[in-house]
């Protein structure tokens, strides 16, 4: 499977098109909205998401509520495009007076994306590197969820940490059986008082001026044993999980099971044991689900270091392209903390992941021939 995504931050329409999914499979728009929906939420969001109200629109691939086989095409219409069509016009001139982004974020693309492609207005850069193309993602994400949840498997997540507030860490079973009341916190966060002083947190670097980044953990409930592969660097589970992470703005380092905790430990607190009760099972978790670039069975714990956001209403230094004086970075609107977004956006990434190589293990052209590969790849585990 494969998709892309196409659409500016303040143009007409975010699209996506998703290639490789089986026929037959069922498909729901209230199920992608009800995951962009989650998306917008969380403490310290910015007022963009009192603007849009994100919703999809299947285009192509479907027909009467199943896939057909055929590439999938989803549009979110962006809302605030009205406020922008001259600015964001596709064709014709520029209007007289437009403003021209010059002067670059610090820890943005701005600056390196105007360098790489020989642009003189930071615009053309920033409207493409806006997290706001996440919310494409996001509905590429619900396919994915909604095909595996047919194979019973599912993805959750939760904050760890805000800026210097840190949970207190559950573990993965608790946090799957308390999944309803994560959605129900505004930061995402299980630990009650950890996400009080959290929310103040956030309240603080607001009226600073700041921004605040913080960890969030996706937890993956149900993946079978053998999806990845150990023989190729780019078919490792491990390897794909993390570079999906990576890939979403303002992630700067990715943990699987006990991550950087482990290198710190000698072998014997880190490997995890094996036992057989009706099939084979670890005594721990320490490798997150994933030993040897395979899944194990076990659930596959990921977690994701966000940065704070660059774009910050006290702005830092920077120099204005135009001229090459130093100047205050440009400010445009933006969030406090979108920490427990991106937990959102991780989910996503993760699933898609997840559901293409569980398509790569079972192969077919349509979701029937996928159950019955499933079943019988059930029964082989079991007789091993």
């Amino acid at each position: 499977m494969r998709y892309l995504t196409a659409g500016e931050s303040h143009g007409p329409a975010l699209t996506a098109i998703i290639e490789g999914l089986p026929a037959n499979l069922p498909l729901a728009s209230d199920s992608i909205n009800l995951e962009l929906s989650r998306r917008q939420q969380g403490y310290g969001r910015g007022g963009r998401m009192k603007i849009e109200k994100d919703k999809a629109e299947f285009l192509s691939g479907i027909r009467f509520g199943k896939t057909l086989g055929s590439p999938l095409t989803l549009q979110i219409i962006n809302r605030d495009f009205e406020n922008w069509q001259d600015k964001m016009a596709a064709e014709g001139e520029a209007p007289a007076g437009i403003e021209v982004v010059t002067r670059p974020r610090p820890g943005h693309a701005d600056l390196a994306g105007a360098q790489k492609y020989n642009l003189t207005d930071v615009r053309n850069v920033l409207e493409r590197a806006s997290a706001r193309e996440t919310a494409a993602r996001v509905a590429v994400g619900s396919v994915a969820k909604q095909l595996l949840a047919v194979f019973g498997i599912n993805i959750i997540s939760h904050v760890v940490s805000i800026g210097e507030v840190t949970s207190e860490q559950a573990p993965a079973e608790k946090v799957v059986a308390d999944s309803a009341r994560i959605d129900a916190s505004p930061v995402r966060c299980l630990d009650e008082a950890a996400a009080a002083a959290m929310m103040t947190r956030i309240d603080r670097a607001k009226k600073e001026g700041d921004s605040l980044g913080g960890v969030f953990e996706v937890i993956i409930t149900g993946v079978p044993a053998g999806l990845g592969s150990h023989v190729h660097w780019d078919r490792k589970l491990d390897a794909m999980l993390a570079g999906a992470l990576m890939s979403i703005q303002a992630i700067k380092g990715v943990e699987i099971g006990g991550g950087f905790l482990l290198a710190g430990l000698p072998g014997s607190l880190v490997h995890d044991e094996i036992g057989y009760r009706d099939s084979y099972y670890r005594l721990t978790n320490r490798a997150g689900g994933v030993e040897g670039g395979i899944s194990n069975g076990e659930m596959v714990v990921l977690r994701a270091a966000m940065k704070p956001i660059p774009t910050l209403y006290k702005p830092l230094q920077s120099v204005d392209m135009a001229n090459h004086q130093p100047f205050a970075a440009a400010v445009e609107r933006s969030d406090a903390c979108a920490v427990p977004a991106a937990a959102i956006v991780g989910e996503a990434a993760a699933a898609w992941e997840v559901a293409c190589v569980l398509r790569q293990k079972l192969g077919g052209d349509s979701l029937e021939e996928m159950l019955a590969h499933f079943a019988a790849y059930q029964d082989l585990l079991n007789t091993r």
